[in-house]
């Protein structure tokens, strides 16, 4: 079940050996099926219970406008409905009372909901980051978080109930994968977000939970509807991958304004599959040529990121030798997101935070390296378990102890 649910690229690196240590897309898509689901939940719509409820929230003007035709409706009843659910912000379809309660007691009875889902936990760290318990009507929990620079007010989204992908620094990944979230899910990360700020997100992050490209249809479909239909400009969104085979090309395809963040860590195959065992299925080589085909497809600049590890991933010798991979295999351009370790429950034994020192030690080792930029991030969120890496961690805990499914 933990196993990476793609086999492209061993193809033409290790043959039929090398595609045994991975499961299929299907097949681990119908093991997150097969879970059992429960229907209790704090949402903004009662809930009935069905899993084939339809959501109002991810759909446009055109597919409301049909939904209001297929219920009788005239079609200006479908912009009412819009006007609701992204302006007015309405959580039950009782609420939208623009429109008739004949209409309103049509869309209850064919299983029409508006999709929100309110947090129940808020933790804020001492910075102003806040981080969101969400739990979904299967019963399951995701976080999402949010943190305010100036006028900028960023949300790092989840794409999945946990993580197939197995990072030993995160969080996530050592809760293994239990299912992909729906394009109304990622959605509404964003819009329970802006209701605990107070304000309207200006950039989106997909770097919460999960894999955004082992969920590419539904990320697609959430981003569309938050570039569309909440306002939030093309280019002010970031999807985040450790490298999945034959998505980036289907990535491209799109042509999205979007930034593409690549979660390499290492700069060697050998010390990659040790910190992400899920890179045995894609070479690094082979994943740093499908950035580079990526980047003349797109004409976006790539950004890598690069957790540093104490002891592990942080000599000025990785500095190196990440600059030169970086610039012989994408060519110019790549800028780097150097990142501290932050600490993760139950893997303080495995990793160690590295020193200032450290840091400062290997920036300046990658400074030397031509046609490399990069920045030291600095951690926010730490005491709310909200950065980079710590998902799922308090909250897991949390909700054990009140029985949510997690």
């Amino acid at each position: 079940m933990r196993a990476l649910a793609v086999a492209g690229s061993l193809l033409r690196r290790g043959g039929v050996e090398g595609c045994a240590r991975v499961v299929s897309t299907a097949l681990l898509e119908s093991i997150a099926r097969s879970r059992p689901a429960s229907t209790s939940s704090r949402v903004a719509d009662d809930d009935d219970g069905d899993a084939h409820r339809t959501p109002l929230l991810g759909l446009g003007v055109d597919a409301l406008t049909k939904l209001a035709k297929e219920h009788g409706q005239p079609g200006y009843r479908g912009k009412q409905l819009h006007d609701a659910v992204y302006s007015h912000r309405k959580e039950a379809i009782e609420a939208i009372t623009q429109i008739p309660e004949a209409f309103r007691s049509s869309l209850r009875a064919s299983g029409v909901h508006v999709g929100r889902v309110r947090p129940i936990d808020v933790v804020a760290a001492p910075d102003g980051t806040k981080k969101v318990l969400l739990k979904l009507r299967c019963g399951s929990v995701i976080e999402a978080v949010g943190e305010t620079r100036r006028r900028r007010f960023t949300v790092c989204v989840s794409s999945q109930v946990g993580c197939a992908m197995r990072c030993s620094f995160c969080a996530t990944g050592r809760q293994g994968f239990k299912r992909n979230l729906t394009s109304d899910e990622i959605v509404n990360q964003v819009l329970a977000l802006e209701d605990v700020f107070g304000r309207r997100a200006t950039n989106v992050v997909m770097m919460g939970m999960g894999e955004p490209l082992m969920n590419l249809k539904e990320v697609l479909r959430a981003h569309r509807c938050l570039n569309r239909d909440v306002g939030i400009g093309g280019r002010y969104f970031t999807i985040s991958t450790v490298g999945v085979p034959n998505q980036l090309s289907k990535l491209a395809a799109h042509k999205l304004q979007a930034t593409l963040a690549v979660s390499l860590h290492a700069p060697t195959q050998e010390l990659r599959e040790k910190l992400i065992p899920s890179a045995k299925a894609y070479h690094v080589d082979d994943l740093l040529e499908d950035c580079r085909l990526y980047k003349k497809s797109t004409g976006k600049r790539l950004t890598f990121e690069y957790t540093l590890l104490a002891g592990e991933n942080d000599s000025p010798e990785h500095a190196r030798a990440l600059g030169r991979l970086l610039r012989t295999r994408v060519g110019r351009g790549s800028h780097v997101n150097l990142l501290p370790w932050n600490p993760v429950t139950g893997a303080e034994d495995a990793h160690a935070r590295p020193s200032k020192t450290a840091v400062k030690r290997f920036a300046d080792a990658l400074a030397k390296e031509r046609g490399v930029t990069f920045t030291v991030r600095r951690t926010r969120g730490l005491e709310a378990d909200a950065a980079c890496g710590q998902l799922t961690g308090s909250f897991v805990r949390k909700g054990r102890e009140a029985g949510v499914a997690v």
